[in-house]
C-alpha cells in the first residue's frame, strides 16, 4: 500500500473542476456525491450551522441564503425541509459555474418554490455584489488555492449579513484510507472515487484553518471536528 503525503494540501485536479462536465455522466457522480455526504453526515454539519446562526432571529423574518459551489443542490434541498419543519422562512439560491449542475439542481427541485438556481462564477464581479443574510460553502473551500481561499472568504464576510457556514474535509491519512474502504463496498463510481480521493488531500488540517481565519475581522469564529472527518467553520457577522 503506497504512502500518503497529508503534510500540506495537494494541487492535483478534480474531474468534477471541469465545468463542461455534463450529461448523465455528471448527473450520476452528483448523486453518488451526495450519497457519500449524506451517509457520513454531512448534510447535518451545514444544516446545525444554520440552525446556530438563525438561533437569536425572529422566525417572522425572511432569510435569503446562497449555497456556493451547489452542485446538484441537495444540501439546498434538505435546508428547505430543515426551514419548513421548523417554520422558518428561506429564500435559497443556488450557485454553480457548471451550467450543466444547474440545470440538473432545477430538473429534481420542483416542489421547492424556495429554490432558485443560478449559473455564476463566485469569483466575478456580479456575484461580488450580492447580499445575503447566510452564505453556505459546502464542500467547496478544498476547490482552491489558500490565495483564492482567503479573497473568497474576504468577499463572503462582506457580503454576509448574518453568517458563514463552512462544511469541508480534515486533510488526513485516516480520513484517505477510510473513503477508499467505503468507496470499495458502496460507491461503483471512478469519477467520484477519484475525485473524493484528492478533496481529503485538498482538505484543510486545523492549523490551515486558523491560518485562514485570522484573514477575516471577525472575533465571533467557531471551528468544530465532525464525524466523519469533517470541519464545520461558523462565522459570524460582528454587528
Amino acid at each position: 500500500m503506497s504512502s500518503i503525503d497529508t503534510s500540506k494540501r495537494t494541487d492535483q485536479e478534480e474531474i468534477m473542476d471541469d465545468f463542461e462536465l455534463s450529461g448523465e455522466e455528471l448527473k450520476k457522480t452528483l448523486h453518488d456525491l451526495d450519497n457519500i455526504n449524506k451517509w457520513l453526515g454531512g448534510n447535518n454539519i451545514t444544516i446545525q450551522g444554520v440552525q446556530k446562526l438563525l438561533e437569536s432571529v425572529p422566525k417572522e423574518i425572511t432569510i435569503e441564503i446562497v449555497d456556493v459551489g451547489c452542485g446538484n443542490g441537495a444540501i439546498l434541498r434538505e435546508i428547505a425541509k430543515w426551514g419548513r419543519k421548523n417554520n422558518h422562512k428561506l429564500n435559497l439560491t443556488g450557485i454553480d459555474a457548471n451550467p450543466h449542475a444547474i440545470k440538473i439542481a432545477e430538473e429534481i427541485s420542483e416542489g421547492f418554490p424556495e429554490l432558485r438556481f443560478e449559473t455564476l462564477n463566485i469569483f466575478s464581479e456580479e456575484f461580488k455584489n450580492q447580499q445575503y443574510d447566510i452564505i453556505l460553502c459546502t464542500l467547496t473551500l478544498h476547490h482552491f488555492k489558500n490565495p483564492a481561499i482567503i479573497n473568497l472568504l474576504q468577499d463572503f464576510y462582506r457580503q454576509a449579513r448574518i453568517g458563514i457556514v463552512i462544511n469541508d474535509l480534515h486533510r488526513s491519512k485516516a480520513a484517505y484510507r477510510l473513503f477508499q474502504a467505503f468507496c470499495g463496498v458502496f460507491i461503483n463510481n471512478e469519477i467520484a472515487r477519484k475525485d473524493g480521493l484528492i478533496s481529503i488531500l485538498r482538505g484543510f488540517k486545523k492549523e490551515d484553518i486558523k491560518k485562514l481565519a485570522a484573514q477575516i475581522p471577525s472575533d465571533k469564529q467557531e471551528v468544530s471536528w465532525k464525524w466523519a472527518f469533517r470541519y464545520q467553520w461558523i462565522i459570524e457577522k460582528e454587528h
